[in-house]
């Protein structure tokens, strides 16, 4: 496996030194039914803060990201493509072998800590999600909440991972003295889809307790309906029946995304489409002949059709960047008061 001169982007790794070398790895496996056929890859990185490339269509500048490979084993996760960066395949490969960067809340809290940090609002689950099962034995999101609140930094969350509700008492906190964003994603509710491409995630009735428990600690909590998957997922019945559940849930918003398939992603989730939907591969090969996205024609008329059935059901798309907050409660501790430094600057 390739350590050296590893870093979170193709772009950063052509300009950056390695965020951490040989030396730095220990591997592990846990003889545990939940982590079978799972290796973990613990590292010390030397940066934890990552600066989203300029030409990203993200509406954020700054991600953290604890893992690296993803449990969740989602068939057509984009960020498979990271893997082979590692020598590593991104099929079988980035469902098992994880990369954990034990020294990740203690990195960020002396980063944000920087004179030269300017308190920019940090995405979280943007490349493979700082929820899945390996966060429930290495427990690195509290300390990483925690050093965001501490410094009352704005940061927002996508996750598929209901284990984010053993954080529900942090993210309260955090929500008391800085913007906090929280997006759950639940691109479908149909059972077998759920089961075949998206195997080692909660149910989407569980992702949606999430949002459900969110909102009842008075944390808006908006529903990222991706990917909606061609001929898959996209029939108008299935497309009501997500957003009813979406707006049953009492989420603050839906937004909806297409699949796409980037270089990696697209190689194992069509050898998954062969196996099981064989007659679906020539569509596929002419819906993305142009590339990793699906025609603006598509896009555009799963958005309509998305977009109605919320005003029908009384939600609506989310403004890029917008915070999610709580009220503050009238005596709070003083704990809890937001520091004076650094500047705290609002969201686009």
């Amino acid at each position: 496996m390739r350590w050296e001169n590893l870093t979170d982007s193709d772009h950063a790794r052509a300009a950056d030194a390695g965020l951490f070398g040989a030396d730095a790895v220990v591997t592990r496996t846990f003889d545990t039914p939940e982590f079978a056929g799972v290796t973990f890859h613990e590292v010390r990185a030397r940066s934890i803060l990552n600066r989203v490339p300029g030409a990203s269509r993200m509406p954020f500048e700054w991600t953290v990201n604890p893992y690296r490979g993803c449990t969740h084993a989602c068939v057509y996760c984009f960020a498979r493509k990271t893997h082979s960066y590692l020598d590593l395949d991104t099929g079988l490969d980035f469902d098992s072998q994880i990369v954990v960067k034990v020294n990740a809340p203690e990195l960020l809290r002396r980063q944000l800590a920087s004179r030269r940090w300017q308190g920019e609002h940090v995405a979280m689950g943007t490349n493979v999600d700082c929820y899945q099962r390996a966060e429930g034995r290495y427990r690195l999101m509290p300390g990483i909440v925690e050093a965001l609140t501490d410094r009352a930094n704005p940061f927002s969350i996508l996750t598929k991972g209901t284990l984010i509700l053993r954080d529900l008492d942090l993210l309260t906190r955090a929500a008391r003295v800085t913007d906090v964003g929280i997006s759950v994603s639940v691109g479908f509710t149909d059972p077998e889809l759920w089961r075949t491409v998206e195997p080692g995630t909660p149910a989407p009735e569980r992702r949606l307790e999430v949002v459900r428990a969110l909102g009842e600690r008075g944390i808006g909590c908006g529903v990222l309906m991706a990917p909606v998957i061609p001929f898959l997922g996209d029939r108008p019945a299935q497309l009501r029946a997500t957003v009813r559940a979406i707006a049953a849930a009492g989420a603050t918003s839906v937004t909806p995304l297409v699949l796409h398939l980037r270089p990696g992603a697209r190689e194992w989730f069509m050898a998954w489409l062969g196996r099981h939907h064989p007659h679906l591969v020539r569509r596929y090969e002419r819906l993305y002949a142009d590339g990793a996205y699906a025609p603006k024609w598509y896009q555009r008329r799963i958005t309509r059709q998305v977009h109605d059935l919320a005003r029908e059901y009384g939600i609506g798309p989310t403004r890029a960047g917008t915070p999610r907050r709580i009220a503050e409660p009238e005596h709070s501790h003083p704990a809890e008061a937001p520091p004076t430094e650094p500047v705290q600057l609002s969201l686009i």
